[in-house]
Order: C-alpha cells, then structure tokens, then sequence
C-alpha cells in the first residue's frame, strides 16, 4: 500500500484513521526513511480508538520521533466525531490542515440508521451505510486538492444499490487511479473469516481521469501479481445508472459480452425478483412432508448444480407450505421459472448458477413458494415459456456471464438488482437457446459456451 502512492516533495501531512498497531504508518514511514519518498517533513496524525491497542501504537511509532522531520501524533478520539466536527465547522473543532496523503486498513461494521455515527455523517450530507464507507468518505473530504487516499476495503461496494451513495461520492471526488484485487475470499484475511474479496484502492483528490493501472494476485504474497491498464470506461461504464464499478481480472481487459449480448430484461418483457417468502415470519404455514392443502416451497438445497430435486425429505429445511389466505399473497402460479442462488459457498468455482423450474418436477402443484435466498425470473408473477426459462439458464450458466459478472461483483451474494442490469440477448435469441438446451440431456461447460459465442446481432 505505501508502494502505491507516487513520489512526493515538501511537506507531507499523513492520515492514517483506525491506526490499529501502526503498521501501515509505519510502512510509510518506512518507504520515506529509504528514499522512496522525498518529503522535508511528515506529520502523522494517527487516529485509534482502541485504548488496548495504544501501547502497540505508540511503540510502534517511537522509533521514528529520533527523526527530527517526523511528527508523529496518536490522536485517541472516534475519528468520525471528530472528522464531522471539523468538516462541520463546529465550536469545538480542532483547528487543522488538510492532509496531503491517507493511508487507510478501516473498520468494516455496519452502521444502523440511527447511530451517532450515521446521524454525524448525515449532517455533512454524506449517506455511510457501515464504517469503511464513513472512514474513506471523512478522509476524502480531509484531503487536500490532489492529494492521495490508498486503502483497503471490501470490494463490496462496487455494486448493488446499497452503495450507489458511496460510489457517487468517491466518483464525484476523486479519480481512481490504481486498484488492486485479491481474487481470493479466504486467503487474504483468513484469520478474520472476511468472506468477500478486498481491494486496495488509490485515489486522487479532484484528479483528472484518466486510464486506471489494474492489478491483480491471488493473495496477500503477491507471487502471481498481474498488472495492466484499463480505460476508465472499462472500469465504470457510462451507459450504467448505477455506476457499478469493475475490476477486470485479466490483462485482456474487461470481459465483453457477445455483441448480440444488449437487452435489458425489460426489453425482454421478463421481471427477476427475490423469492417473497422469509421462512420465520411464516414458520407455523411450514411442513418437511407435503401435506393436503400444501403446495412446493423450494429453498437453494433443492437446487444441486442446475438441477431441481423435490421434495427432499432429510433436508434440514422444510418442503412444503400451507396455501390459504394468510400465504397466497406470497406464491407463485406454477410454471417455468429461471431460478438464481442469492449465494455462493465460499470457494464455489461459479459465482452464477442457474437452474430451470418445470410444472412436471413438482408434481404439476397449482402453485409454488420460493423461499427468500433465492432470486427468479418471470413474467409479471407468473411463468415464463418454456424455451425462454431454459434460454435464460443457458446464459447465465455461460463463462462469459460468469467472467462478466466478477468484474464487479467481489462477494458471495447474488443479488435481484444485479441480475437486472447485466445484458441480456434478445428474447428471440433466448427461446432459440431454450430449445436447444431442450433437445439435450446433458450440456458441458464447453457446450454452452460455443453456443452462446455463435450468436449474431
């Protein structure tokens, strides 16, 4: 992270926010004691919360106060108090420079809507939703016109609308400069059971975008470090609402869809949705063993691959769910669905698997439950024709949707919004692929993928 930043001259006024033992400051530090830097002077300002932790922090620390150009100070406050203060201009505020460059490892809770923290967010106009989002936001707005914020974060934020606020406020701030992916979930932070993939990010206050330098390793070893430079509309296109931010994984650069590849679901008349039923709200509706008045209630452990198997009968959760007046407003008609995990084990070589629901696999029930960890297509609450099921599972079982999808998704879930506004071919194109799928017993990876790479526009 201390190697990101570019060289420097004159005064350097360091941030380093959830400090922790002082291991990224001292990296700093550290680089610019070796000549990696050119600074006349650092000021360190080292904000850590933790007093179990100040001990470490100053220890680490007191080496560098032998040098009379280094200011090292251990500021034991909440920084985000003490951020909003500042920003907000309050009586109280410590008077203060700006900061020329951010070093940052944040804390990652989330934040509830009434906390202290949000409402002290809130009242910069800043929106956090949890305290990696607040820590970065406060330290770009700390920061200096072209000063520099490298940090580690979850890349969680790069998609899905819980983090537009974020992303807008890092795009309308700053320009990405560099990012760095660890393509692995449990590698990394494997001692913090961190179930998403992290990224290390450089920034540049109010600089001008340009190419973004895209590096990648498994792991925090760096052994197989790839690097390349990708357009900045490779890394967030201009034609996506919600600005999702990608991380191509290769140096080819971001995976491209067939050309063929550019309807909206939409265009496609097809609505995807999150299953509506949350199993403890109507727990006492619920049975393992259908029973009369019953209809399927189908959970992810029905779906092995991309198959459907119903009922299963030493599942831990149940199969069936009471039809009446207290549930009907929560099932399905019967009928074929395109059905999508909302989440991926922890290693799971694919991220997207699709699977098709048919009427003749549940026994030709007169209606369906679809229980709340799993997202599914159809038409206007009903189902979709059968070629177009399959066509839809075909496609988003393809590597290329796959590869697609990693570009900005780094976490195990699968959400209804993400699947909204991935590319979708043309209705036609799918029903075509339905009936193909049809017509086979057995489709491979290879199989697949050729098929949706002979599409035409």
């Amino acid at each position: 992270m201390a190697g990101l930043f570019p060289d420097g001259k004159g005064r350097c006024r360091l941030l380093d926010a959830g400090a922790g033992i002082g291991s990224l400051s001292a990296a700093f530090l550290e680089r610019w004691q070796s000549a990696g830097f050119h600074f006349e002077r650092v000021e360190l300002d080292a904000f850590e919360v933790d007093d179990s932790l100040h001990a470490y922090l100053s220890k680490t620390l007191e080496q560098y106060k032998n040098h009379s150009n280094c200011i090292p100070t251990i500021r034991k406050a909440d920084f985000i108090h003490v951020a909003a203060d500042r920003l907000a201009g309050g009586f109280f505020a410590d008077e203060f420079e700006k900061y020329t460059h951010v070093i940052l490892n944040p804390p990652y809770k989330k934040i509830s809507a009434h906390s202290l923290h949000r409402l002290a967010m809130r009242k910069l106009g800043i929106e956090a939703v949890n305290l990696y989002s607040a820590f970065v936001s406060l330290a770009i707005a700390l920061t200096v016109l072209s000063g520099q914020i490298v940090a580690i974060i979850p890349r969680s934020f790069c998609n899905g609308p819980y983090y537009r606020p974020f992303r807008n406020f890092i795009l309308a701030h700053t320009a990405i400069q560099h990012i760095h992916l660890f393509k692995s979930r449990d590698q990394t932070f494997k001692d913090d059971k961190v179930l998403q993939e992290n990224i290390i990010i450089r920034l540049e206050r109010c600089g001008q975008q340009g190419p973004v330098t895209v590096s990648t390793s498994t792991d925090d070893t760096f052994v197989d470090l790839r690097t390349c430079e990708q357009p900045f509309e490779q890394i967030v296109s201009p034609h996506n609402p919600q600005r999702f931010i990608h991380v191509p994984m290769t140096s080819e650069g971001a995976v491209a869809l067939n050309s063929a590849v550019r309807c909206t679901l939409f265009d496609l008349g097809v609505n995807v949705s999150t299953g509506p039923v949350v199993d403890f709200r109507l727990k006492k509706y619920l049975h393992k063993v259908p029973r009369k008045g019953s209809v399927p209630l189908l959970y992810p452990c029905h779906f092995k691959g991309t198959d459907l198997a119903w009922p299963i009968l030493d599942a831990k959760k149940p199969n069936a769910i009471v039809r009446n007046n207290d549930t009907e407003r929560w099932l399905y008609p019967n009928g074929f669905y395109c059905v999508v995990r909302r989440f991926s084990s922890k290693e799971e070589r694919r991220r997207i698997v699709a699977s098709v629901v048919s009427p003749k696999a549940l026994n030709h029930a007169k209606a369906l439950g679809f229980e709340n960890h799993l997202n599914l297509f159809h038409e206007n609450r009903h189902g979709l024709a059968e070629a177009l099921a399959y066509g839809l599972a075909v496609f988003l079982n393809s590597t290329a949707v796959d590869d697609y999808f990693r570009c900005f998704s780094g976490h195990t879930q699968v959400n209804a919004a993400d699947l909204k506004f991935i590319k979708y071919p043309s209705r036609d194109h799918l029903i075509s692929m339905g009936q193909w799928a049809v017509q086979r017993k057995k489709l491979t990876q290879e199989m697949i993928d050729a098929r949706l790479a002979a599409l035409s526009g």
